[in-house]
């Protein structure tokens, strides 16, 4: 007797469809829900000032071809009959329509940032998260086809990674000895110099140019698609230090990531400071989330991009005790880690009952991360066939004098009231400085040592003082200390004097790369722009231009 059949019987064909029809029309009502969520919020005053920042964005990029730091020679804009851009009056066309578009870049940022920080004129209005990392997606992608904007740096980039596919050791000589298309773009002061910058950063520069080639437009692109990785890490990693050290992650989002200053500096401008601030940040937040292995690995590749991101190294150290010393007092009573509360471990230095030799588990963490540390700067240097040259090559920085920096200003202070010229002074406010700083480091260490959050607290201080006290600064420098100091809770008169900080760091150079800091009119109007910026983003009109006072506007409805 044949086995009964256990199969289904076979539906009619036409039922199929109706069995597939409730998700097609889930599908469709999810899409058109979302089309209806981007629609309410490009409709809305935030969407407004999105698109105010894309058109600056733009501006910028275009402008930036006639104005923007330019190669010597472009047969683009010569085939294209737009060479007239660079000169005279197309020139100076070019330079406004910059300048214009930095403007509606901060003008954007201000309005953002006073609905993220709740203070805009519309109860209930906010910004997301996703909404703030769709709109830095928006203002960079103009910046990524723009010639590099307030600097030259990127072409030192391409000729130092040119150096290393050619078989020349970066870290002995420069790009001098190199001759070609890139060398010809390189600033002047720089031609001579040796490679300041990790094996990392000199293997990726390797591998652009080896598929470049000597192509300046190409080679620039795909530096910046190479920094992108790192804005990444500061999407994810900047909100959620704030997890740690008690910030807001939207308006952390918007000070260390949105903010001007880093994009067309980091982006625009293609500074390796993207890549190395990006994977600090993440290194830092997987040492709080106690993967401290994972953490130092990654804070190291960001030393191998640049040296600064080190500093970061010996107060993580101090979180890996801290962690060790709960980790053993969970142990003992039986409890989660992160309930242990007692004072006893809030000094990782400090003996306790569950550390009676600080000094001894101080050496062990430190000798671990040392040695994962070591491991991988010694494989990126085999790897790039080069040695620790770059340590010796961090001197060239001393090339740059500007008042952005403290030893500078003493010496111009000290020539105003001597007889003394500037470079001998120079040398002695440096060297001073110099040792104020390592004072402060290692005080600054030592000091705080007490919980996660102090030892954060720790490296942004040190990334002040570094800035501050070093023999050069740059505009772009303030990206290391800001990308910490967004994830502390913040007063809004704390941010509204970021706010003027920044403004003003983003308009005291000139977009060929040049120093506005010598003209008192550029200056003086930096400043006023600044001053502006800060107070608006807590009024609505700081100069008093309306007529009359806005009109209640109705409450936005709530997105999704």
């Amino acid at each position: 007797m044949p086995p009964p059949d256990t199969r289904a019987p076979e539906s009619p064909a036409g039922s199929r469809d109706t069995a597939s029809q409730p998700e097609s029309a889930v599908r469709a009502a999810t899409l058109r829900a979302r089309v209806q969520t981007y629609t309410d919020f490009v409709r809305s005053p935030e969407g407004h000032s999105a698109l105010l920042g894309l058109f600056g964005a733009v501006m910028i990029t275009f402008g930036g071809f006639g104005a923007g730091s330019v190669r010597k020679r472009d047969p683009l804009l010569e085939a294209m009959h737009l060479s007239w851009l660079r000169f005279g009056h197309g020139y100076a066309l070019s330079t406004m329509v910059i300048w214009v578009g930095v403007l509606l870049m901060i003008t954007a940022w201000v309005r953002l940032g006073r609905t993220t920080i709740g203070l805009g004129d519309r109860p209930g209005a906010g910004v997301t998260l996703n909404e703030l990392r769709a709109i830095v997606g928006i203002w960079i992608f103009p910046l990524l086809f723009a010639v590099p904007m307030f600097s030259r740096d990127a072409y030192s980039y391409l000729a130092q990674g040119a150096l290393l596919r050619d078989g020349f050791d970066p870290y002995r000589v420069g790009p001098v000895a190199n001759p070609g298309v890139l060398l010809d773009n390189v600033s002047p002061v720089w031609t001579t110099t040796t490679a300041p910058y990790g094996p990392v950063f000199l293997l990726l520069g390797r591998a652009i140019t080896a598929i470049t080639g000597d192509n300046v437009i190409a080679g620039t692109i795909a530096l910046r698609l190479v920094m992108l990785p790192g804005l990444a890490l500061m999407m994810w990693a900047v909100p959620y230090l704030t997890k740690h050290l008690g910030g807001k992650p939207t308006v952390a989002l918007w000070l260390a990531v949105l903010n001007p200053l880093v994009l067309i500096h980091l982006i625009g401008g293609v500074h390796n400071e993207m890549l190395m601030v990006g994977l600090m940040c993440a290194g830092i937040a997987l040492v709080l989330e106690r993967h401290h292995v994972a953490g130092i690995v990654v804070v190291a590749i960001g030393v191998a991009i640049k040296a600064t991101a080190g500093i970061a190294l010996p107060f993580l150290v101090w979180i890996w005790m801290l962690h060790e010393k709960e980790r053993r007092a969970a142990q003992r009573a039986g409890l989660d880690p992160s309930q242990v509360t007692d004072s006893e471990h809030d000094d990782a230095a400090r003996p306790s009952q569950d550390n009676p030799n600080p000094a001894l588990m101080f050496a062990k963490i430190a000798g671990l991360g040392l040695g994962v540390f070591a491991v991988v700067f010694v494989a990126a240097s085999a790897i790039a066939g080069v040695g620790i040259g770059w340590l010796t090559a961090l001197s060239g920085s001393k090339k740059i004098i500007n008042w952005l920096s403290l030893p500078t200003i003493m010496a111009h202070a000290v020539t105003w009231v001597t007889p003394f010229n500037t470079d001998p002074v120079l040398v002695i406010t440096r060297a001073l400085c110099a040792l104020a700083l390592v004072a402060v480091l290692v005080a600054t260490w030592w000091r705080f040592r007490h919980s996660e959050r102090e030892a954060v607290l720790g490296i942004l201080i040190a990334f002040v003082a570094i800035v501050i006290l070093s023999p050069a600064a740059l505009p772009w420098y303030y990206s290391w200390p800001l990308a910490l100091a967004a994830g502390f809770a913040l007063s809004t008169t704390t941010l509204m004097v970021l706010v003027g900080l920044c403004a003003w760091l983003m308009l005291v150079f000139q977009p060929d790369g040049s120093i506005g800091l010598y003209s008192f009119w550029h200056v003086a109007a930096a400043t006023f722009a600044a001053v502006v910026a800060a107070s608006s983003l807590r009024k609505v009109d700081p100069l008093r231009l309306r007529a009359a006072p806005p009109a209640e506007l109705p409450t936005a409805p709530a997105r999704t």
